[in-house]
This record gives C-alpha cells, sequence and structure tokens, in this order.
C-alpha cells in the first residue's frame, strides 16, 4: 500500500518505487496523475466461479444441500459455451471495477474463459472442473486444457487442475488426478472439507476427513488451492501445515449459507497460507474482494470473541501477499516494490464515508468501497481508467446476458448435473 510515492512501470513489472517528485518519466512514458489516491496490489481472488453471475439471484435463502440439488446443479444443465464466455466477462468487468486483477477460477468450458481473460487483459488461474462420474475421460479433460493454456494471454494465464470435491470424486479418480498433476506439473485447485458435516460424513462412510482423503490419494503432494475449509478439523491443520497447500476463503457465502466458518488464525498460526476469495456470485453474489476482506476481519473477531485478533496490518496481508501465495505466484504478485509484476489499483480517499484519513489501512479494511477504485492496471496495461473500463463493452456484454436469462432461469432438478451428498 503507496501514498506519497512514485511508481515506475517498465513493461509489465514495477521498477522504481520512490517519493514522490523525486522520479523523472522517462520521455515519452504516461504518466497517471494519482495525487491524493491510494495505490495498492491488484486484489486476488482466489477461488472463484465466475461464470455462474449469469445465475445470479436465482439460488436464494435455500441450505446448502438444498442449493446444489434444487437449484445450481439444475440450472446449470442449461449452461453453453457461450455462456460461460459472456459470464465471464461479465464477472471480470465486475472485478476490474473493483480493483481484482487476478482470479483463481473454478468451472467449466475454460477454454472460453481463457478467451474472455484474454479479452479483458486481466490475470487469471484456470481450472476446468470436472467429477469422478465422468472417469478417464474427465482427467483428460482437466488435463489437455491445463496443458494448452498454461502461459495464454501473453502469460497471464497460469493453469491448475480441477476436480471438484472428495464428495463428488472417489479415490481412483483422485488418485488418477495426482498422478496427471505429477507427470506434468501441475497443481491441484479442489473444494474441500466445505462444512463440518461434510467432514462427519466423510468419517462416517470412509473414517478419513476429506483433507485425510486428499492426503491418502495423493493430491496434497501437489501445490494445492483447498476452497474453504470450514470443517477441517485440528489433526487436518497439522497435515495441511507440512503440505504445500493454501486456503481459499469466502466469508461472505460461509455466512449466506451458514456454513460455519473457516478457522482462519488457527491456520494461519499453523503456517498455513490464507488467500481471500469471493467464491461464485450465487452463493456470494457480488465478486468484491473488498467485503470478503471487511468480513474475514469481523468474522475471526467475532468467532474468538477477542477483538483484538486479526489487526488490520494482519488483514491486509492475508489480502495481499498471502492471497498472492495461495494463487500461486508469491514471487510476483501482491506486493508494490521493484521486480514484481505490474498490478496496480488506485483508490479514491476522498468520500466522505473515507473521511478523515487518520489511518488509510484502516479505511482500506473496513471503510473502502469497491467504488472508490479509479484506476486499474494489470501486467502493465491500463484496464480502466477513472472509472471507465477500456477493455470490455459492459454494454455489450448485459445484451448477451440478457438474451439467454429465460433459458437459463429454466430448474428442472431431474436434468441436473451432479448430485450433492456430503460424502
Amino acid at each position: 500500500m503507496l501514498a506519497g510515492q512514485d511508481l515506475d512501470i517498465v513493461g509489465d513489472r514495477i521498477s522504481a518505487v520512490e517519493p514522490s517528485g523525486n522520479a523523472a518519466p522517462a520521455p515519452g512514458a504516461e504518466v497517471i496523475d494519482a495525487a491524493g489516491m491510494l495505490a495498492i496490489p491488484g486484489l486476488i481472488n482466489t477461488h472463484a466461479h465466475v461464470p455462474m453471475g449469469i445465475f445470479r439471484g436465482l439460488a436464494e435463502d435455500v441450505d446448502i444441500e438444498t442449493w446444489f440439488n434444487e437449484y445450481m446443479w439444475p440450472l446449470e444443465s442449461n449452461l453453453t459455451a457461450d455462456d460461460v464466455y459472456w459470464g465471464m466477462q461479465l464477472g471480470l468487468a465486475e472485478m476490474i471495477a473493483a480493483g481484482v486483477t487476478a482470479v483463481a477460477d473454478h468451472y467449466f468450458h475454460m477454454d472460453r474463459a481463457a478467451e474472455a481473460v484474454d479479452r479483458a487483459g486481466t490475470r487469471a488461474a484456470l481450472g476446468w472442473a470436472v467429477f469422478g462420474s465422468q472417469g478417464a475421460g474427465g482427467v483428460e479433460k482437466t488435463s489437455s486444457f491445463a496443458r494448452e493454456y498454461d502461459g495464454a494471454a501473453d502469460g497471464r494465464i497460469t493453469t491448475w487442475l480441477a476436480p471438484h470435491a472428495p464428495y463428488t470424486c472417489d479415490d481412483a479418480f483422485l488418485e488418477a488426478v495426482a498422478a496427471e498433476a505429477d507427470e506434468f506439473d501441475l497443481g491441484i485447485h479442489i473444494h474441500a472439507a466445505e462444512t463440518v458435516a461434510q467432514t462427519e460424513a466423510s468419517l462416517a462412510a470412509h473414517r478419513r476427513t476429506p483433507i485425510g482423503v486428499l492426503e491418502d490419494t495423493g493430491v496434497l503432494r501437489r501445490p494445492t488451492i483447498l476452497a474453504h475449509c470450514c470443517g477441517v478439523t485440528p489433526g487436518d491443520i497439522e497435515l495441511m501445515a507440512g503440505r504445500p497447500c493454501g486456503v481459499a476463503h469466502a466469508p461472505k457465502t460461509y455466512l449466506k449459507l451458514a456454513m460455519g466458518a473457516a478457522p482462519v488464525l488457527a491456520l494461519r498460526e499453523a503456517g498455513v497460507p490464507v488467500g481471500l476469495a469471493s467464491d461464485g456470485p450465487v452463493s456470494n453474489n457480488t465478486l468484491d474482494i473488498l467485503e470478503s476482506l471487511r468480513l474475514m476481519a469481523m468474522v475471526a473477531k467475532h468467532e474468538a470473541g477477542d477483538p483484538t485478533v486479526m489487526p488490520v496490518a494482519e488483514a491486509l496481508t492475508i489480502a495481499t501477499r498471502e492471497s498472492a501465495k495461495v494463487y500461486g505466484l508469491p514471487d510476483d504478485l501482491g506486493h508494490l516494490a521493484p521486480g514484481y509484476l505490474a498490478d496496480v489499483v488506485l483508490i479514491d480517499l476522498g468520500g466522505a464515508h473515507n473521511q478523515p484519513p487518520h489511518d488509510p489501512a484502516a479505511n482500506l479494511v473496513y471503510s473502502t468501497r469497491a467504488s472508490d477504485v479509479r484506476t486499474v492496471i494489470c501486467n502493465g496495461e491500463i484496464l480502466m481508467r477513472d472509472g471507465v473500463l477500456l477493455t470490455l463493452d459492459l454494454d455489450e456484454i448485459r445484451a448477451r446476458v440478457g438474451e439467454s436469462m429465460a433459458r437459463l432461469s429454466r430448474r428442472v432438478p431431474e436434468s441436473r448435473i451432479q448430485l450433492y451428498k456430503p460424502s
């Protein structure tokens, strides 16, 4: 987080950070006047299903089992590749406007999602989601996508294997994914221990927790993004601490679906990195990482019964350096310093809700809104200037998504793409 500094960008990286007025712009360089603004690293969303924005508002006020079985998985039987393309653009536009420059996305038709990322100019870690019911073809689908698209969009796209979860993927399927990850040096992005009920069901059925299943099948020997982890046990945390994994934390989804709370303090105390996430726009309704930041800090205090835990500096570390670690680029993202990738967000602190600016860091955690984001740079390119999107046409996106609303909202439970059972 910078104020009173000049930031020099050459190509796709930050070349220098100096006190304001000391830098001499190179001939022909573009100068952005950010006087009175706060510069932060581009925000990172470590777990989302961005194209699900096309279903926003269609699964409200239900429990998690009903959410899956009666709403989302029937609705997703309507999904086409074009829906993913336009839904991804919709979500990327929302995230750019909210200062989110990188997202780890876990969904279907990810070749079309990659097209949208290329057009938007953002950064993404993409994984083609698959279920165990797809067998060997599912393993090949997520692997072939990862191998083909890693490094796409001028290096802005990285890729992960994306099995859905231990409760939708049997041991043999997870073992096959882990073997594929070993062979091609890939990471794995997966939902794990989303609720205490899932953990209890797994213990009853398999005598192992979901984290234990991932350990036994070899998944955890690979770099792994573990989404949610609200149901992890102390033993799970001890195991995770010795593996190259991180937890993607999406507190708004947990509150909205009454899933419980991930033990963020215990995870971090054990050395397990935690990154901020939105989850999908149907369980969250926004892709706003500033909102996730605020909720994370407050839920941690509430769960601990102690307002001194999760101080501002710690919350910001999670939002920046630690999210970059979970995302898989700890040496490139999450910090405004020479050598880091030029993902930069300028925030206007002039609004009444940010005044007086006694503590800009506290403002960022507890006061700042997504609408305070003014300018967004990713990979050294300007994606939004003074609140105006430059790479995406929001009017076109709205029109294309709107054309599909009636078809996408048809809900026939018998046509669901998968059945949710907690183990």
